[in-house]
């Protein structure tokens, strides 16, 4: 059989490798994406799963950081069929004592929800959402360039001058709860930064998480915390349409078993059937980490240090995400929470401390911490009138991920703090389906032990040491091979971030300008990756990947 040629081979027909094979063959290159399952989007999925007519998200469901990010909104997927909806509240944090927090579009509506709990919080937080005005532009074109961010960089400088700079990069270092307590008197505004900095598994108390917890909330007050209309797979249709349009190649149903690595360059990929596919350029990688470099480039291919640093990777905890299908709207007691698409709830500010400290030490959380979405709320289309499609997860520590009787113990919980804020919920649950860390893995090879952000996203494993020591860059120390999934930087989240690097980092290292730039990266990489490991594991008890 006479191998197929193209310029680029992608492999994951996630989202962030169809933003990578979008930009690849907007550039002109003959671009093939091979996903190993039926269907494409990865974690980006959809279907009537619970039913007829009931449309339920897989796995990721709100996008706010889709909403931001640069990267989607250069791809113009609204002409490619992208609808994105609202439900008329962004967020609520339900407290254990009922009271509710709740964050809108409407910045006064917020100001006076967190002014509730503390007079003066309303005024804090719209200085915090001016700052956010003032600079924001340049955060996020930071946070989803290729690493490091000079242009960004120097925007921020212009921006803010030497002295407040040094103060933005102390307010980027804070803990969410001391980032909580400095800008803020009551609860309810400390609670809406913390509970969505713990949509990552930084813990209040971790450096860190504050700015993580104020980009995702200055996100929601801008941007909201939209849903794609009709499903999160329309975002993936939207991305296979846009690629079809500029010559791209989508083929699922295509596992690749190896990438095929010539003196020290990738140039092609072998599927599981045996075919081999050139790609005459490069070959970008939507695979989680350790899959990646141990199974399709392998051990015998990789540096040393490289080695070493892999088997430091440290996961996310695990997930256990639970669907249900509702006769009628969730009856909350405190009305305010039913008009949010998103809620929090289970915890106040110190149960968020002691939800982390659980799984850290590796106990299940007693007081578990959810993240519930109401996607009828968000999405009329999602359910028939009158009804509603209900999601909500929670995490558990990596060790009790395939425990039978700690998935159960948790399901129980999680259903025993929604029937306490929303009595009668059980009775109108119509049907359920129940996600475990293995199914969700099951389902979508990257979502590792049920990990849903491409591996922590603690401080540790961020920048330049994301997803191991190195460069904080798509490129890899296989010369033509780039990482392109939620494992790079970055990180996790539905943006294309990084997608977008990796087809950046193909393109620049591309032409007679372009193999200077790769010589640069080539011998940066060296110099990281030179000499032996010297780490405490000797390379004979290398673990295999976790699945």
């Amino acid at each position: 059989m006479t191998p197929q040629i193209y310029d680029a081979v992608v492999v994951g027909g996630g989202h962030n490798g169809l933003v990578a094979a979008n930009l690849l063959a907007s550039e002109g290159w003959r671009v093939v994406v091979l996903e190993a399952e039926d269907v494409a989007g990865g974690a980006v999925r959809s279907s009537e799963l619970l039913g007829p007519g009931l449309t339920m998200d897989h796995f990721s469901a709100f996008y706010p950081l889709g909403a931001a990010s640069p990267v989607l909104r250069a791809l113009n997927l609204e002409a490619h069929g992208l609808r994105w909806s609202h439900a008329p509240s962004v967020l609520a944090h339900v407290l254990p004592d009922d009271r509710t927090v709740v964050m809108s579009r409407d910045l006064e509506q917020t100001a006076a929800s967190v002014d509730a709990f503390a007079a003066g919080d309303g005024a804090a937080w719209t200085g915090l959402v001016e700052r956010w005005d003032r600079i924001g532009d340049d955060v996020l074109q930071a946070l989803f360039r290729p690493f490091p961010p000079v242009r960004a960089g120097l925007g921020l400088l212009r921006r803010l001058g030497v002295a407040d700079l040094l103060r933005f990069a102390r307010f980027a270092t804070l803990p969410v709860r001391r980032l909580g307590e400095e800008q803020f008197r009551g609860e309810g505004a400390r609670l809406l930064l913390a509970g969505s900095a713990l949509h990552s598994d930084m813990a209040a108390d971790e450096p860190g998480s504050g700015v993580f917890g104020w980009l995702m909330s200055m996100a929601g007050q801008r941007f909201g915390f939209p849903v794609p209309q009709g499903g999160s797979g329309k975002l993936v249709e939207a991305l296979v349409h846009r690629l079809h349009t500029v010559g791209g190649v989508l083929r699922c149903g295509a596992p690749v078993e190896r990438i095929l690595v010539h003196h020290g360059r990738a140039n092609a990929v072998r599927t599981v059937s045996g075919e081999i596919i050139v790609a005459r350029r490069a070959v970008l990688a939507d695979v989680d980490v350790p899959t990646l470099y141990l199974q399709l480039v392998g051990v015998e291919q990789l540096p040393d240090r490289l080695v070493g640093d892999l088997r430091r990777f440290a996961w996310d905890p695990a997930t256990l995400k639970l669907n249900w299908a509702l006769s009628a709207p969730m009856p909350w007691t405190n009305a305010e929470a039913g008009r949010a698409g998103t809620v929090h709830l289970g915890t106040d500010l110190d149960g968020l401390t002691d939800y982390a400290a659980a799984l850290t030490t590796g106990r299940r959380p007693e007081r578990p911490f959810i993240l519930l979405g109401q996607m009828t709320t968000a999405d009329q289309s999602r359910s028939p009138a009158g009804t509603e499609v209900l999601w909500a997860y929670t995490h558990l520590p990596r060790a009790l991920g395939m425990d039978v009787d700690a998935l159960r113990a948790q399901t129980d919980a999680v259903e025993q703090v929604l029937e306490r804020h929303a009595p009668g919920f059980r009775e109108r649950v119509t049907n359920r389906v129940v996600q475990t860390p293995a199914g969700l893995a099951g389902a979508d090879g990257n979502l590792v032990g049920g990990a849903i952000n491409g591996g922590t996203t603690k401080l540790y494993q961020e920048l330049v040491f994301r997803p191991v020591t190195g460069l904080g860059r798509a490129e890899t120390p296989i010369r033509g091979l780039y990482l392109a999934s939620a494992g790079a930087h970055p990180g996790g989240g539905v943006h294309g971030g990084p997608g977008s690097n990796a087809a950046k980092a193909a393109l620049l290292h591309h032409g007679i300008r372009g193999a200077a730039r790769s010589l640069a990266v080539r011998l940066a990489l060296r110099a990281v990756y030179s000499g032996p490991d010297r780490g405490v594991l000797p390379p004979a008890t290398m673990p295999p990947p976790d699945h």
